[in-house]
Formats: structure tokens, C-alpha cells, sequence
């Protein structure tokens, strides 16, 4: 039975169903609904402008594509070292390898607050593309579930339906839990947008200053003559200004000598970066743009921060805070999508022992196991995901017996 008929029988047997979702729709039935804000605005002044951000998204979604992936399949999990389902995770498609794919889906969750994946091939998938969410809109159904997903590029769009029961289909819908929207999800750059532009006005502040010989701007005043007056004629002004616009400003010019007339002073009107707290309202910036993204400011090379004891502590706290969660939803989506397109009973999971930065935590693990006396030896193997041996089930050994029987297994 295939994953719809599934669903559709589920549905017709227990007739479960909200009372409060098809007044979700209510007023949009049949219509696509977009984004309530630019994606590109959000990618370009997030994402593209912003140096903090950039690295915070690609921090997150390089260690989210960096996991390997394993495949399971019956009550008792035996892992499947082939399968075509694995093969297409590994591969999802002719330009995209894993690492490559799972970055962008990654990139767009944490841009836009929603990533979009099209399945190619029925009745089982052979590829897997990741879409541009500002190119997608959900359609809502009368259940309070989307009717389709519509993409649009240019004047072409694209139309996939989606089951009115169940809501599946070709299209996997990844969103970040939003507060006010019931289709798409909140961009973590949304919650940032006032750092993020804070940062951004300071480094144009900064540039337009280094532009304008890395002076503040000022004024220059005319002292009054002997008559009482102080101007002067078009044809100072105009030759005043010419020579400032071509002999003093710019990068070029820094630090030349000012050459002033009789009678002429300079003032200057804005304030010092000193008086401004430049450097420290910079840094407050982006540790806020950090935080947004669930990254250590430490790890961006943002000073200030004593949080974390050192980089290896801050990298654990990525991982186990962020990275793992967000991994945990993809995966969880993607056993609720893919896995049935293929045969019941698949589970695809994360293959966490193979991530560096979480030796910390083995390390810790291993270490509070080998003193748990509590624990007999095939207790302590089972909690680290060994298999059980013979004369195992005894205490004994105290708290200086360790899980590994052998080299062979402190080597796996």
C-alpha cells in the first residue's frame, strides 16, 4: 500500500481530524499565499552585506552538511548498507552531491525560514532539487492543509497538488516555527533585522568615512572682515570646492595638508568614532546577529564574549544547540516524506559518532559510564551502541571496568 492510500484509509477508518484547521484557511482557500516580506531583501542585507550573518549561516549549514547518514529498516533497526534510498540521499541529483544539497536546504531554512525540496519520479524518486523559496507559494485547502504549491519564474509557474487528506506531496515543505503565520515559517535574519542593519549602517558609516579621507565631516566658517562680513564670492566657493573634491577626498588623499584661506576655519560638527562607541555598538551588533543564528560569538571571531572556556567548549555548544536540532527536524520531515515513497518500515537517521566536534561529548560519556558501577558490562557497551558478550550481565570490576572488550572495539 502506498503512502497516500495509507493516509487516506487512516483517514476514512478513524475520521480524526482538527476542528480548528479549515478555519486556518478560510479565507484563502484555492489562492496561493506568499511570504509576507522580500526574500531578497532579506538576502541581501542578511545574508550577502553582512559579514556576521554570512558566516553564522554557513557555520551552521556546512556542520549540518558535514553529517553522514545512515539507513534502517524493521523493528529491530538493521542498517542497510545499500539501498536505493540511501543512494539517492547520497546523490540526490545530477549537479548536487550530499554535502552540496543539504548546504542549500540548510542556507534557504535559515535565509528564509522555510526550504522547499521537489522529489522527481513517481511512484518512487530518483532526484531530489532544492527550490528558492521566493519563488514558492502554498495554496491552501479546505482541511487547514496546503491544496498545492505553486513556483514561479518569470511569467512560467509550476503547480504540484497536494493530498487533501493527508497533505502530502512531491513537495517537502521545511518551516521554522512562526508566531503569526500558518504557512510559512520566521527567518532567524527577521529576529536580527535591527542588529543586522545596525551592523550594516556601521559599516557603511565606516567605508564612506574611509572615502572621504577618514575625516569627520565639518564645516568650514568664514571669519567676518573688518566691514562685519562673512561670505564669500561664487567664484571662492566655486574654486573651493573643486579643489577640497579633487585634492582631498578619497582614499588617495588621506592625510594630505588642508590649505586654507585667510579668513577661513575649519569645524568639525559630527562626532569622534570615539564618542560614538563605534567599535563596542559594532560588536554588540554582531554578537546579537549571533545569537539569532544560535552561534557562539566566539566562534565568528567576535570579541567580548567570556561565555565559553575555550573554542572547543564554544564548538560543542554549536553542535548540541543548533546543529543537532536542526538536523533532528530534517530528519524527522524527511521519515515523515521520503521514507514511504520507498517501503514501509525505512528510517533514515544521523550518524552523530562520526562528527569531531562532539569527541567532547563521547569523552564525557565514556568517562561517567566507566565509573557507573551501578552498570554491568553489556549495560555500559549497549549505552555507547556495542553489541552484548558473553559473561556481560555481571558486576564486577567496579568502576574501573570499561565498555570495550577490545582494541577492535575502541578502534570502531
Amino acid at each position: 500500500m502506498r503512502f497516500r492510500d495509507a493516509w487516506r484509509a487512516l483517514w476514512q477508518g478513524e475520521k480524526k481530524a482538527s476542528a480548528a484547521a479549515p478555519l486556518i484557511a478560510l479565507e484563502a482557500v484555492g489562492r496561493p499565499v506568499w511570504t509576507p516580506r522580500r526574500y531578497d531583501a532579506l538576502a541581501a542585507e542578511g545574508y550577502q552585506k553582512n559579514v556576521v550573518a554570512y558566516r553564522a549561516i554557513n557555520e551552521v549549514a556546512r556542520g549540518v552538511a558535514s553529517v553522514p547518514w545512515r539507513l534502517y529498516s524493521g523493528p529491530g533497526r538493521r542498517e542497510l548498507s545499500e539501498h536505493p534510498l540511501l543512494r539517492l540521499v547520497r546523490r540526490p541529483n545530477p549537479a548536487m552531491g550530499q554535502s552540496e544539497f543539504f548546504a542549500a536546504v540548510t542556507g534557504f531554512f535559515l535565509i528564509a525560514g522555510n526550504s522547499y525540496v521537489e522529489a522527481v519520479g513517481a511512484p518512487t524518486p530518483r532526484e531530489l532539487w532544492p527550490l528558492r523559496p521566493d519563488r514558492m507559494s502554498v495554496v491552501p485547502g479546505r482541511a487547514g492543509l496546503p491544496e498545492a504549491y505553486e513556483y514561479r519564474v518569470g511569467g512560467v509557474h509550476k503547480r504540484w497538488r497536494a493530498d487533501p487528506v493527508s497533505g502530502a506531496a512531491p513537495i517537502l515543505h521545511l518551516r521554522a516555527f512562526h508566531p503569526l503565520n500558518d504557512w510559512y515559517g520566521l527567518s532567524p535574519i527577521e529576529a536580527a533585522a535591527t542588529a543586522i542593519d545596525q551592523r550594516n549602517e556601521a559599516d557603511r558609516w565606516n567605508m564612506g568615512l574611509l572615502q572621504n579621507g577618514a575625516r569627520p565631516s565639518g564645516a568650514f566658517v568664514v571669519r567676518p572682515d573688518r566691514d562685519g562680513q562673512a561670505h564669500l564670492s561664487d567664484e571662492q566657493f566655486a574654486r573651493a570646492k573643486e579643489q577640497l573634491d579633487q585634492l582631498y577626498q578619497g582614499p588617495r588623499n588621506a592625510g594630505r595638508p588642508l590649505l586654507l584661506e585667510g579668513g577661513v576655519d575649519w569645524k568639525e560638527l559630527s562626532l569622534s568614532p570615539k564618542d560614538m562607541d563605534f567599535l563596542n555598538a559594532k560588536h554588540t551588533s554582531a554578537r546579537d546577529i549571533a545569537s539569532a543564528f544560535g552561534v557562539p560569538p566566539m566562534l565568528l571571531g567576535i570579541p567580548g564574549d567570556n561565555t565559553y572556556s575555550n573554542y572547543r567548549e564554544a564548538r560543542l555548544a554549536l553542535w548540541e544547540e543548533t546543529i543537532i536540532p536542526l538536523l533532528r527536524h530534517i530528519r524527522d520531515d524527511l521519515n515523515g516524506w521520503l521514507t514511504p515513497m520507498f517501503e514501509a518500515g525505512l528510517e533514515l537517521d544521523l550518524d552523530l559518532d562520526e562528527v569531531p566536534a562532539l569527541i567532547l561529548r563521547r569523552e564525557r560519556k565514556w568517562a561517567m559510564l566507566q565509573a557507573a558501577e551501578f552498570l554491568n558490562l553489556n549495560e555500559k557497551r549497549a549505552a555507547v551502541g556495542y553489541g552484548a558478550i558473553e559473561g556481560g550481565d555481571e558486576l564486577f570490576g567496579g568502576a574501573g571496568t570499561s565498555p570495550f572488550e577490545n582494541a577492535e572495539d575502541m578502534a570502531s
